[in-house]
């Protein structure tokens, strides 16, 4: 099947276009606006430029920015177009090594249709509603966490310097009791949202069996693992899927000589990351094959941060298979392997 690559440079209120035909350079197609009437003009010109150039199906590539390509990735996918959102450090690597150097809003929707067309993306899919909701619920409990730690670390500084008093004062602790109740509101809204959807709350039930998942974490692996499994049909690997978060192993060598400590690649989402990092501190800690693993490891000479990073890899690898096989986990057949 024969895809017409298309490129779309995203900002609030405009769409930059350009399409890469087969054979050829990139063809600026204009500014649209982004909102639902410039959807539907995007979508007639690309119908004529579709038969055009005898294609049968269109391939777009956006770049992530922020929520604002959510609305047209979304117009796009209900139309069988298929999107591409990929990682935008990958797509400005590429145009530096193809010799682009510029950046401007309609040479990066050329770029992003001559990398549809050189590199053809794996394919978007949208979140099942009722996850994509959670993970709405989740980001927002994240970001008032975030806030009402940083207003009770400014109440602790001014208490220390003995300024704590006055309008400051009842402004911090207004602020503080204000952001506790939004917490308490939208911890209630998760449980109504897990109520309403029982397979959502058996699934985060199954994952904390899992050494180093508790309702703290299990919640934002359980998003992840719907992501990854929309994004590949429910056939992804554990390698794929620990690539995808950011954790497998970047190796860096080069002849005898050029021999760099060992990383991770901290491609995929960090949030994440430290979800899992801060679930294997904790499992170690206690008698599960998690423990096992990590003190063989540390056995063997591995630092312990390394054995942790590694505990974490392990963490994610048992959450997939609990998650795919829709089971729980089996601490007999984890020591086993």
């Amino acid at each position: 099947m024969t895809f017409l690559a298309v490129g779309i440079d995203i900002s609030q209120h405009t769409l930059d276009v350009a399409l890469c035909p087969a054979k050829g350079q990139a063809i600026v197609l204009g500014s649209f606006p982004n909102n639902p009437s410039g959807f539907e003009k995007l979508n007639n010109v690309l119908s004529k430029s579709l038969r055009r150039h005898h294609a049968e199906g269109i391939h777009v590539v956006m770049e992530p920015t922020g929520g604002y390509e959510q609305p047209l990735a979304l117009f796009a996918y209900r139309r069988d177009w298929v999107i591409s959102l990929p990682n935008p450090r990958q797509v400005r690597d590429w145009a530096r090594g193809s010799g682009i150097r510029a950046k401007t809003d309609r040479v990066d929707a050329c770029v992003l249709a001559q990398y549809a067309a050189a590199q053809k993306p794996p394919p978007w899919k949208p979140l099942p509603e009722e996850v994509a909701q959670l993970e709405a619920l989740l980001e927002r409990r994240e970001d008032l966490t975030a806030m009402l730690r940083q207003e009770r670390n400014r109440r602790h500084a001014l208490k220390a310097r003995g300024t704590y008093q006055g309008v400051v004062a009842q402004s911090l602790e207004d602020s503080i009791s204000r952001l506790e109740q939004e917490v308490a509101a939208i911890d209630q809204a998760i449980r109504e949202h897990l109520d309403a959807h029982p397979h959502l709350k058996e699934c985060a039930k199954q994952l904390q069996t899992v050494p180093g998942i508790g309702k703290r974490n299990g919640l934002f692996i359980m998003v992840l693992l719907y992501r990854w499994s929309t994004l590949t049909n429910n056939q992804g690997s554990s390698k794929g899927l620990t690539a995808y978060v950011g954790l497998d192993p970047l190796p860096y060598e080069s002849g005898h000589s050029v021999r760099k400590r060992r990383c991770i690649s901290r491609q995929g989402n960090r949030r994440v990351r430290h979800k899992l990092f801060m679930g294997a501190l904790g499992g170690v800690r206690g008698h599960n094959p998690l423990r096992d693993f990590y003190q063989r490891l540390v056995g063997r000479g591995k630092a312990k941060k390394l054995a942790l990073v590694a505990a974490a890899r392990k963490i994610l690898v048992w959450a997939w298979a609990v998650f795919r096989d829709n089971t729980t986990f089996n601490p007999q057949q984890a020591t086993a392997r």
